[in-house]
């Protein structure tokens, strides 16, 4: 028994936006992948550390699904999503959609995934599901990991299965597009605005504006925060750059979902963002450049002047998103 859906394959930078984009295609509603991570309200800034951390992390995105959540709210989308603990009632919750001719969004542990080339564990990856046969799943992951590409069942229910950090219980989920929903050009200030909002007022000091301020401070400490800097700096530097972040720590992304929104919308709100979001994201590929090659020649002058980028870029970010906040 095998079933394939006809769809457009297409991988993306970040693995939440490709899911979304192959599950609207699907539905006839074609969007940019900045623009479903913008109307998503996608872009955020959390500086992780703990002591089951091996090291601190740098995340600029919101938690895993709240992406998928918001736009299907500003779209007024049907957004089906199914968990469940059993193995046996979660592959059959994905069969009856592809076989009725759906593809359908998985949560899982990509650490899991045949084709999958990092083995570290991240139970927030999202992949779409189009076809299966009696051994192998065909999935639509990013770019970077193939598009297009399959693993083992096996492997599918062990990734699907996985607990711990940012995992979900064999999340799957669908949409529907309703015939009469909301353009996507007129869901652009509330979906800003509420992005704004959130990262003006962070409830911890942890996130947003406040969040990238806190890493500024404690960044220039890094050396002593580990014992093999060679390994764990330039890995942190990686993920900001090029674990489906779309560079720059999604700031690539939202930069490009402003200059889309500014030719939609005549604002200058929108144009200020823009500007201020285009140098923002250089500043942040500088830093992520100096946190390698202090990882690579021990120097804490280059996270001394990490850290004052940082302060830079959580100066430059604040007056964006208050620009932002204005619209509308």
């Amino acid at each position: 028994m095998s079933m394939v859906i006809d769809i457009d394959a297409r991988g993306a930078r970040h693995c939440e936006t490709s899911t979304l984009g192959v599950l609207l295609r699907h539905r006839g509603v074609d969007l940019s992948e900045a623009m479903l991570f913008g109307l998503g309200a996608g872009l955020s800034f959390v500086y992780w550390d703990s002591r089951n951390l091996g090291f601190p992390f740098l995340g600029g995105r919101v938690k895993p699904f709240e992406l998928t959540r918001n736009l299907a709210a500003e779209l007024g989308l049907e957004l089906q999503v199914r968990e469940t603990t059993s193995p046996r009632k979660a592959w059959r919750n994905v069969t009856e959609s592809v076989d009725a001719g759906a593809p359908v969004g998985l949560q899982l542990d990509s650490h899991h995934l045949d084709y999958f080339s990092s083995k570290a564990h991240f139970g927030g990856h999202i992949v779409a599901l189009y076809g299966y046969d009696e051994r192998n799943a065909l999935l639509v992951d990013t770019d970077q990991q193939g598009g297009a590409v399959s693993t083992s069942l096996t492997s599918l229910a062990l990734a699907r299965a996985a607990r711990g950090p940012m995992t979900a219980r064999h999340r799957s989920f669908t949409l529907t597009v309703p015939k009469k929903r909301p353009s996507p050009a007129s869901r652009i200030v509330p979906a800003v605005t509420a992005c704004a909002d959130a990262f003006l007022n962070p409830p911890i000091a942890n996130l947003g504006h406040r969040g990238i301020e806190k890493a500024g401070r404690l960044v220039p400490g890094w050396l002593e925060r580990t014992d093999d800097p060679g390994r764990d700096l330039p890995q942190a530097a990686l993920l900001m750059e090029k674990a489906g972040t779309g560079g720059a720590l999604f700031r690539n992304l939202y930069r490009d979902f402003l200059g889309e929104c500014a030719q939609l919308l005549d604002s200058d709100e929108l144009r200020t963002g823009h500007r201020l979001y285009t140098e923002a994201a250089i500043r942040w590929t500088e830093v992520a450049a100096l946190i390698t090659e202090a990882g690579e020649t021990g120097d804490p002058g280059c996270l001394a002047r990490a850290g004052a980028t940082l302060g830079e870029v959580s100066r430059i970010e604040r007056e964006a998103m208050r620009a932002l906040s204005r619209l509308g």
